[in-house]
């Protein structure tokens, strides 16, 4: 029998996804590590390029259509995942679209100011707005919904990384569907290791853990945004609030949410030698290809911490960030 988490009925959800996403061994890596290594291949949603923001955006979208938006605003980096899938989502819901972007402070080469993601958004119809570094992004995006409201506009602002409790309710589903496969293939994964960015992914795993009676603790990622107390603080609070719109009288344990420092190197989106060389493993022994912000760094994780147990490392997508960081491979 599927394992069923209660509380998805009460909310709006917008098909983005073309069904559960598969789950594959790593027969080659795996030898060559010592260890045994799957990957759930969150990267094969079709949708814009694929990525795992779409299981967010499934509610995000269902809400903004509820409430009657005709535009939708979101934030990010400039190269941000979570923008570009966001500008495909809407652009599949007949939404207008606008991305406000923050540019790096650490890169400003012609590959990363125009290739990659920010490509992809143009393509897709989304009205940018670049703003330096320092900016404050989210407030932009409110006077740019006040304005945009002013002209007769409806619109729904999406959260950074897509990263509120509605939106997480689509990797709490996706906790149920990671242990249907689990059944399927009669195995069970002592770690989920996967890269922790704004925090949604893990928190909406661990949250769907939690309502499901399964153990959250074994959802383990590699920070690769913030520093380790506050990725813990903001990805505790998210999954307490997304467990909260599933199942109100849980509660979370302790720890529940276990993320490492190690592998954040300089910064968000600075690359890093073991991100490079966990990438190039990954592609030369595998022919699978991770992003250098989040999979890379998270893959090097796994990798330096690689044991016997099955583990299972979620791919969240992000390959057109490869194009922006040409460089960083040369």
């Amino acid at each position: 029998m599927p394992h069923t988490t209660p509380g998805f009925a009460a909310y709006p959800r917008t098909d983005l996804l073309d069904g559960p996403t598969p789950i594959q061994p790593l027969h080659r890596l795996s030898e060559h590590v010592g260890a045994d290594i799957w990957v759930k291949r969150d990267d094969l949603t079709g949708l814009g390029g694929g990525g795992n923001k779409l299981r967010k955006l499934e509610f995000l979208v269902g809400a903004a259509i509820k409430q009657g938006a005709d535009n939708i605003v979101t934030v990010g980096a400039l190269q941000s995942n979570h923008a570009r899938l966001t500008a495909a989502a809407a652009a599949r819901a007949g939404l207008a679209c606008e991305l406000v972007l923050t540019q790096s402070k650490t890169r400003d080469d012609e590959d990363f100011r125009r290739n990659g993601n920010v490509l992809l958004d143009r393509l897709l119809g989304a009205r940018l707005h670049a703003l330096p570094a320092e900016a404050d992004a989210a407030a932009f995006a409110a006077r740019r919904r006040t304005e945009l409201e002013a002209e007769g506009r409806r619109v729904y602002l999406a959260p950074l990384g897509g990263s509120s409790a509605t939106g997480c309710l689509g990797y709490a589903a996706c906790a149920a569907e990671i242990a249907d496969q689990e059944r399927a293939l009669g195995l069970r994964f002592e770690r989920i290791v996967l890269p922790n960015g704004s925090g949604g992914t893990q928190a909406g795993l661990v949250a769907g853990h939690a309502a499901l009676g399964l153990d959250p603790g074994r959802v383990q990622a590699y920070t690769v945004l913030a520093p380790l107390e506050q990725a813990l603080t903001t990805t505790r609070r998210i999954a307490e609030q997304t467990l909260l719109l599933l199942q109100p009288e849980a509660v979370l344990e302790a720890d529940a949410v276990r993320i490492d420092g190690s592998q954040l190197g300089p910064g968000y989106g600075v690359p890093t030698t073991a991100m490079r060389e966990a990438v190039k493993l990954l592609a030369r022994l595998e022919g699978l290809l991770v992003d250098p912000v989040y999979g890379g760094k998270a893959f090097a994780g796994l990798l330096a911490h690689a044991h016997a147990g099955p583990t299972l490392f979620l791919m969240t997508g992000g390959l057109p960030g490869l194009f922006a960081y040409r460089s960083a491979f040369d």
